[in-house]
């Protein structure tokens, strides 16, 4: 067996900063989306908003949790994890809508734009402020006027 192989991160864990990243801009873009849904469907659709953008968080914040723990223990498990637990996230938010969905707070039709607008709309906003070089890992380093 080579010796070089990497069987583990022991790197920083970037998954967590650009997950902390995401949820920065989540309270940006939340009070927009829980005013904008709020107008059009009222009350329940300003909850429902609220409650796909706390779903929408939580299950960046998980998955980069996830993923940071499991690197530190060996990279083929991160992977797995990465894999597997991308579906049983899917089903954590499948199960949090289920059981809320005859609740007299929700609206079904703004919960379900939100978490996936919210989900889209964060990744393709984050993807200006990750760093895709190995210089620097994570998020790219701010410069002047940024």
């Amino acid at each position: 067996m080579d010796s070089t192989l990497i069987a583990r991160d022991d790197g920083p864990a970037v998954e967590m900063h650009i997950a902390l990243d995401l949820l920065r801009r989540a309270l940006w873009v939340a009070p927009v989306l829980i005013v904008l849904f709020g107008a059009i469907w009222g009350l329940p659709g300003a909850a429902s908003t609220a409650y796909a953008i706390v779903l929408v968080v939580a299950n960046f914040l998980l998955a980069a949790a996830l993923l940071s723990w499991t690197a530190r223990i060996s990279l083929s498990l991160m992977m797995a994890t990465a894999l597997f637990g991308y579906l049983v996230r899917l089903a954590i938010i499948f199960a949090a809508v289920w059981i809320v969905r005859d609740a007299a707070w929700v609206e079904i039709v703004p919960l379900g734009i939100a978490i996936v607008v919210t989900h889209l709309g964060l990744l393709f906003w984050e993807m200006r402020y990750v760093s895709a070089t190995l210089a620097f890992p994570g998020l790219k380093p701010a410069t002047k006027g940024s």
